[in-house]
């Protein structure tokens, strides 16, 4: 099949949203396959899947040892995805917080860039639903210091619904790439523009997560907010 998408879930503990998901995302087009990249969950969430995959050839699962993070769950899965004949390559969250409904729009919209950001915050318009005040502001002026740190003319460079064309993965050294959390979603769209590639942002509502725990921590708050000014110097030395 031409034009082949895969969509990478990195998954710790999802059981209850996991088969949801597939059931939610498969049927938005004949193309797109699912890698649910799996961190040894113990709820079982690897053992739904691996179930599934038997009987769904549009269903892969990739085991890790433990819990290893978002940024590397992502680097595998792209490592994965370009062994093979996958030409749109996505990120997506587990929980339903990204809705597979805009998925038709990314396909559309990858027609036209190289890469494809789904954003919560196009044009100043905040789309997100159920987060608390504090974090909202918090993610939202986030954004506001990556544009001014780094210079990219992104609303939601921390966003983390996003499609690949495999030209700009090949041409990224992802074993380079050095950051794990949002601060990975920053530092792959840097690392993109850096290399010439084409940002098409498009408007998508974020709904907080239902069911399962959120994976935020300070860590990761701490890596974005130190990863902005090491890519400023990477980019000004030519590192990148």
């Amino acid at each position: 099949m031409a034009d082949k998408a895969l969509v990478i879930v990195p998954t710790y503990n999802e059981k209850e949203n996991i088969l949801s998901l597939i059931d939610a995302v498969l049927p938005k087009d004949e193309r797109i396959e699912m890698l649910i990249v799996d961190d040894n969950s113990p709820d079982g969430t690897g053992d739904i899947v691996e179930a599934l995959s038997r009987e769904n050839p549009r269903v892969h699962l990739m085991r890790r040892p433990g819990k290893l993070g978002l940024g590397t769950a992502y680097r595998d899965g792209f490592g994965w995805a370009l062994a093979r004949d996958y030409e749109y390559i996505f990120e997506m969250d587990a929980d339903f917080s990204h809705d597979p409904a805009h998925l038709p729009q990314f396909l559309e919209a990858a027609q036209r860039a190289d890469f494809v950001l789904g954003s919560r915050y196009l044009d100043g318009r905040v789309t997100v639903v159920n987060w608390p005040m504090s974090r909202l502001l918090l993610s939202y002026f986030a954004n506001v210091y990556v544009r001014i740190v780094t210079g990219m003319k992104l609303w939601d460079a921390t966003g983390g619904f996003k499609c690949f064309h495999r030209r700009v993965l090949e041409s990224i050294d992802l074993a380079d790439v050095r950051s794990n959390g949002y601060g990975f979603q920053i530092e792959m769209s840097f690392r993109a523009f850096a290399k010439g590639f084409r940002c098409v942002e498009i408007p998508i509502v974020f709904a907080d997560r239902t069911l399962g725990q959120s994976k935020m921590n300070k860590g990761i708050v701490r890596e974005a907010v130190t990863m902005v000014w090491r890519l400023r110097f990477w980019g000004m030395t030519g590192r990148l």
